[in-house]
């Protein structure tokens, strides 16, 4: 890795790209392999003993040999999940998945802000809007799958759109994850009391913004409650499957949620939330302090379909 300086960043390379960090931040002192010990004396970090259960492997990946999972030690996030007409909903997915339909003709849609304020790859902010949709490998929807999808305790998604404020996680996150990311001005506060986010579009205007009250949070012990995302991408022509899994420590939901306030500008976020024609909005999640583990994506099979 080249160390080239300027005004407290560093480049280094990945897959052949070179990207600027943080000097001194974490991916420059650690390169994805970092000291637990030291990584717990952070205030801002609430323990880690959910990462020691998860030792990292070293792995080939399209960004060149890394370490997986990917570590993320204090993050917060707010999740806007909306119903949504499944036809909309098919019109923007790939004919292999299918959308997780609450009833007949109605999908889920969501929109969702994270901020990681300690994380392997550094701070940075992030933005979706995604789709749920069934497990790749299920026939028919499950019941089960459906009451796990909306109690958050395991998700399956596909993501057109996931804007990102620093280069390594656009460089990361589309070359060696396949997910459509790009680097925009993007400010997510969560607080206790207010959670608020903008996205700026190309010109520097708004292309997205929430502005809610909190949800009401109660507090997790560490490993009490887990949850898992799978998302599906494709890389060079081939599905893979990503897992993220949240280990939350604060969260709270309102169902029905009054006094969220989504704001739409012009922008490929808001393009995308638009296309899908979402109806109305049925619940507000926010996870104040989590943690996650990224794992690399992995090639997956997915039903070939042709309606």
């Amino acid at each position: 890795m080249s160390s080239a300086q300027n005004h407290g960043t560093v480049k280094v390379d990945l897959g052949g790209r070179a990207v600027t960090v943080p000097k001194g931040g974490l991916y420059d002192r650690y390169r994805m392999d970092p000291d637990l010990d030291a990584i717990a004396r952070d205030p801002r970090v609430g323990g880690v003993e959910f990462f020691r259960q998860l030792p990292k492997t070293k792995v080939d990946s399209p960004i060149g040999p890394t370490l997986t999972p990917n570590f993320y030690y204090a993050i917060s996030t707010a999740r806007i999940t909306m119903l949504a007409p499944s036809r909309a909903i098919r019109s923007r997915l790939p004919r292999e998945l299918r959308p997780l339909e609450i009833a007949p003709g109605l999908g889920l849609v969501s929109v969702m802000f994270f901020r990681y304020d300690v994380c392997d790859i550094d701070f940075y902010t992030e933005a979706a809007v995604g789709i749920a949709v069934k497990p790749a490998r299920h026939g028919r929807l499950g019941f089960f799958d459906l009451v796990t999808g909306l109690k958050n305790e395991h998700l399956d998604s596909y993501v057109l759109s996931l804007p990102v404020s620093t280069e390594i996680a656009q460089v990361r996150g589309h070359d060696g994850y396949g997910f459509p990311k790009w680097v925009t001005g993007l400010d997510v506060e969560i607080g206790d009391h207010r959670t608020t986010a903008r996205v700026a579009n190309d010109a520097g205007g708004l292309d997205l913004a929430l502005q809610a009250p909190t949800p009401k949070q109660t507090a997790h012990a560490s490993g009490d409650r887990v949850s898992s995302l799978t998302s599906y991408t494709q890389i060079n022509g081939t599905w893979h499957s990503t897992l993220s899994q949240t280990n939350v420590l604060n969260s709270g939901t309102t169902r029905s949620p009054r006094g969220v306030d989504l704001q739409l500008g012009e922008g490929r976020m808001s393009d995308d939330l638009r296309s899908l024609r979402p109806m109305r909005t049925v619940q507000f999640d926010v996870m104040t302090e989590g943690q996650l583990a990224l794992h690399m994506p992995v090639p997956t099979s997915v039903p070939r379909r042709f309606e």
